[in-house]
Parts: C-alpha cells; sequence; structure tokens
C-alpha cells in the first residue's frame, strides 16, 4: 500500500508523532489531495487529546480537521475534513470536493490555514446563528485568545457598533473578566471560555442590564475555561435571554461551507490580521510544545 507521512497520534497522552502511515482510500466521489499547509488550531489539539466532544477514541489517528491542498490538476483548495476520515496533518488527505473552496491566484496557502478555522467561528455565529444588525453591540469573552481577536474584527466587519472585550486581565483595551458589568448592554456575546467566568458574567450582565426586557443573544462557542456552568433558572425567567452554540452540528456543514468563499476573500485582502508561524511537518512534535503568542498561528506546512 502507498505510503505518506504524517503526524501520528499513538497516545492520547503523547504529542503526534513523525512518521509514515498508510495513504488514505477513497469512497464514492472523494478526491486525494497534496497537503500544502494545515493549522495547529486548538480543535486540533483536543482531538488529538481524544477530549473533542466528535473524539471515538481510535487510534492510532492523524490530527486536523481543514488545510490547503493541491487538486491533481494544480489548483489550490481550502478544504474542511470529513468527521469520519483520516485527519489532515499529513501528506496527502481525503476531500470530499463539495467541501473545498478554491482559492484565488496568489493567495497565501498558510495564511488561509492559519486564519480559517479561528475566524470561522465568529464569522458563521454571526451570519448564520445570531445575524448581525448594522450598529448592534457585541460583547467577546475571551478576546485575548486568537479565536477570540478575530472575533472583534470579524464583529466590526459585519457592521456592529460597539466591540468590547473581556479577558483574564485587563489591558489593551479588554476588560477584566470581573468588570462585565459594563458591557451589560451589548446585544450579542460570543463566549470562547464558559466555565465559571461564563457562569459569572451571564448573571452579572443580566442583573445590571437598563431594560431585562431586550434580548441579549449569548452564543457559546469555545470552553476553554471549563466544560460545564451552573445556570440559575432565574436567568432565563427575569430576562430575555437566549443562549445557543456555534459549532459542528449547530450549523449544517452545507452552511459552514457556503460561508467560506467571502471569508477567504476577506482573509486575503488583509482585513482580518493573523500572523502565521510555518512549521515543517517533519516538526510537528516540537510545534506541539509552542504556545503561540496573540496573533500569531502555527502553521505545519509540507513543501509541497
Amino acid at each position: 500500500m502507498e505510503k505518506m507521512n504524517a503526524a501520528v497520534v499513538t497516545s492520547f497522552d503523547e504529542p503526534p508523532h513523525y512518521e509514515t502511515f498508510d495513504v488514505p482510500t477513497t469512497r464514492g466521489g472523494e478526491i486525494v489531495v497534496d497537503v500544502v499547509a494545515v493549522g495547529l488550531h486548538p480543535r486540533t489539539r483536543s482531538g488529538a487529546a481524544g477530549r473533542h466532544y466528535t473524539s471515538t477514541g481510535q487510534l492510532p489517528m492523524i490530527p486536523g480537521i481543514d488545510g490547503v491542498g493541491r487538486r491533481a490538476d494544480g489548483q489550490l483548495v481550502y478544504f474542511v475534513a470529513d468527521d469520519d476520515v483520516i485527519g489532515t496533518m499529513a501528506e496527502k488527505a481525503v476531500v470530499d470536493p463539495r467541501r473545498t473552496i478554491e482559492l484565488p491566484a496568489g493567495a497565501d496557502a498558510a495564511r488561509v490555514a492559519a486564519a480559517m478555522n479561528p475566524a470561522m467561528s465568529s464569522w458563521v455565529a454571526l451570519r448564520r446563528r445570531v445575524p448581525i444588525q448594522p450598529g448592534q453591540s457585541v460583547l467577546v469573552l475571551g478576546a485575548a485568545g486568537n479565536a477570540g481577536s478575530m472575533a472583534m474584527q470579524v464583529a466590526k466587519l459585519l457592521g456592529a457598533g460597539e466591540v468590547i472585550g473581556a479577558a483574564r486581565r485587563a489591558g489593551d483595551g479588554l476588560l477584566a473578566l470581573d468588570e462585565v458589568g459594563k458591557a451589560a448592554e451589548a446585544g450579542i456575546v460570543l463566549d470562547y471560555l464558559w466555565g465559571e467566568p461564563a457562569q459569572k458574567a451571564i448573571v452579572e450582565i443580566l442583573t445590571n442590564r437598563s431594560d431585562r426586557s431586550r434580548l441579549l443573544d449569548w452564543v457559546q462557542i469555545g470552553s476553554v475555561a471549563g466544560p460545564t456552568i451552573e445556570l440559575p433558572s432565574v436567568a432565563l425567567r427575569s430576562a430575555n435571554f437566549r443562549l445557543q452554540g456555534n459549532g459542528q452540528g449547530a450549523v449544517s456543514p452545507r452552511a459552514y461551507l457556503a460561508e467560506l468563499p467571502s471569508l477567504i476573500d476577506e482573509i486575503g485582502r488583509g482585513t482580518i490580521e493573523i500572523a502565521p508561524r510555518p512549521v515543517p511537518l517533519s516538526s510537528v512534535t516540537d510545534a506541539w510544545a509552542h504556545q503561540d503568542a496573540p496573533g500569531e498561528r502555527t502553521v505545519l506546512v509540507t513543501g509541497r
């Protein structure tokens, strides 16, 4: 069987290692692309650790959920992998052509691979889950991280009026989490934290709203601060509070894919900022130990 090099997870307690692996086989309608660049996203890390809610627990596995690849005809495409196929951190990946977007000539593959996943969450949330209204105020919980900082950019790009970011520590224009009461008039909250910070913030924001009958849309996107909260029932009865999520399953693959071409255009124009940090796929174990700086995203590249 044909072999390829890949980032291979053999234990959920260890980072991936650069090893040979069987080239994946295609099913009806699928194609194999030569992988060019793959972002090392938090979602990819959680999958490689067996902690993501889509994890099957099967080993060995190749992590990676998306990437930039080259079709047999030479066309570069951004692609999103199906949940039930081998991951994308390899020299080759199986792709459903319906889950690919052709990239324009001159596109920066590393930049696209770095930006699409963190920007996609807020882009889809504000266009599909809670379509933003011109001038509407938005609060981002977890704004110091890459996805959170991109969410602030995306909200402004899509027409938000005031955009407020909150993080564990105040600074660089961000509120501290214990100051979120100052953002009580926000119409939409994009929550990348969950856990105790969200639990406290929900109560504080609802308590401090001048008009509790005015709708507050809370969109749960990430859970870096914890997987669960305790939500008092009074929060749902005493205010016009709507809680929903944005992620795999909350929005159909077709709806996600429909939003991607316009997002790719914005990334290409530089209106969404990110600094790719290209690292050879062969250095995946070292790359796993690196903590990206704010605005940076490690991207594994194959040199193809």
